[in-house]
């Protein structure tokens, strides 16, 4: 009796499906909510880096912020190294 061969491409279907769902989207979404987090960050919202800095954003430019991490230390890193906001600058 001929097997279908649709029925030899379900295990592969399914497993992309499954990866889709449990990788792929997931990672999609982070990637969008990191966008939205860049393209609104302003002055006086303090954040933390990729690499751990803590600091306040000084000044705000198309491609970096300007971070103070001490009274004395600025930094300028790229707005994609922001990796999460602590709190937002009063408006």
């Amino acid at each position: 009796m001929p097997v279908n061969p649709l029925v030899n491409l379900m295990p592969a279907l399914f497993l992309f499906g499954v990866m889709y769902f449990l990788l792929i989207r997931p990672q999609q979404r982070r990637q969008q909510e990191h966008a939205k987090l860049v393209a609104a960050l302003k002055k006086h919202d303090e954040v933390v880096t990729i690499g751990g800095v803590h600091g306040t954003i000084l000044n705000v430019k198309e491609q970096t912020v300007i971070l103070r991490v001490d009274d004395q230390a600025k930094l300028e890193v790229d707005k994609t190294a922001v990796a999460r906001l602590t709190r937002r600058a009063a408006e």
